[in-house]
Parts: structure tokens; sequence; C-alpha cells
């Protein structure tokens, strides 16, 4: 079903996609923050690790991120052209350096910061078609910065895998109301 036209917004449905997309953009970053933190507590041959033949390794996923970063925010929203070939994401088996993979993934963040520094509020209900899928812009950068957390999360889970006790939280609270 296509999406129909929007009413232009007012100035505080404005000031609210402002919000937005600044606490997109500082979700990408948090979340960058927390995968780092996992790289440099990884060797190489830890990116490349999977529990079982049919997971994923660290380095799928973060295969995997920069492609939907791509293919939604730098493509989908940005309008540049779509590169991306998804399969691929999962089946490569190639090991990739940890400095080159951690450097792809902070510069398809960085392309993508630049889309949504660039993008006026007015934009966010603009009409899309992602990855065969009729959506907004707004929904494709919420769903995109949600899908990064999620497997943020899993990187982080596979560390822990990884290091077990040894493995270094990035952020811990510093007092009661933090929940120490």
């Amino acid at each position: 079903m296509p999406i129909e036209a929007q009413e232009p917004p007012h100035d505080a449905d404005l000031s609210i996609g402002a919000a937005f997309l600044a606490e997109s953009r500082q979700t990408l970053a948090g979340s960058l923050k927390k995968i780092v933190n996992c790289f440099t507590q990884l060797d190489d041959e830890d990116l490349w690790w999977r529990q079982h033949e049919s997971h994923n390794s660290i380095q799928n996923v973060v295969l995997h991120l920069c492609g939907n970063v791509r293919q939604w925010i730098v493509h989908g929203v940005g309008g540049e052209p779509d590169v991306r070939h998804r399969p691929n994401e999962f089946s490569d088996r190639q090991p990739l350096a940890k400095a080159e993979l951690l450097a792809r993934l902070q510069g398809t963040l960085t392309q993508a910061d630049r889309v949504l520094a660039g993008l006026p509020p007015e934009r966010l209900l603009d009409a899309r078609r992602i990855q065969g899928f009729e959506t907004t812009v707004l929904a494709a950068i919420f769903d995109s910065v949600s899908h990064f957390v999620g497997h943020a999360h899993q990187i982080v889970y596979i560390t822990r895998l990884r290091l077990g006790d040894a493995y270094r939280f990035q952020w811990e609270p510093a007092d009661a109301e933090q929940g120490a």
C-alpha cells in the first residue's frame, strides 16, 4: 500500500523531529562505543569465532550492521547508491583484521551520521522504498537504529562468551542511584 503525502509539520513537530534525529545519532554513537570496547578486549581470531557453525561470528554481525546501515540510512535516507549484498554478510568466512573491520564499521557510521546531521526534520515523514518495503524516513531510521542496538548487544554477549569473567564493561554504575 503506497504511503500518502502528509501535511507539512508544525513548529512543535520540527523540534520533536530534531530531537529524534539527535537521539538517533547519539544512540548509534553509544552502541559503537560498546562494540569498540569489545574489540579492544578481543584478538582477531575471536572475531571469527562462532559457537556453532550455523551461528554468526562477530565479523559477520559487523558486516551485517554495515550493510544494514548503508542500505537503510546512507542509501534509503541519504540517497547514495544501494550496494548491499545481504547474503554475503552472513556467508563471508574470509577473516578480516580487527583494525580493518572496525574501520569499516566506523566509516559506515560516519556516513550515516552525516546523513542524519544534514536531514531536515520536516523530511521525516517522506515516503521511501527500501529493501522492497514501503516506509517513511522516520521509520527507516528508527528500525535501523534499533537493529544496530540489538546487534551491538549480540556482540557484547559473544565477547562475554569468549572472555568469561575477564570481560570489562564499557560502563559500570558509580553510585546507588545508578545501581551500584
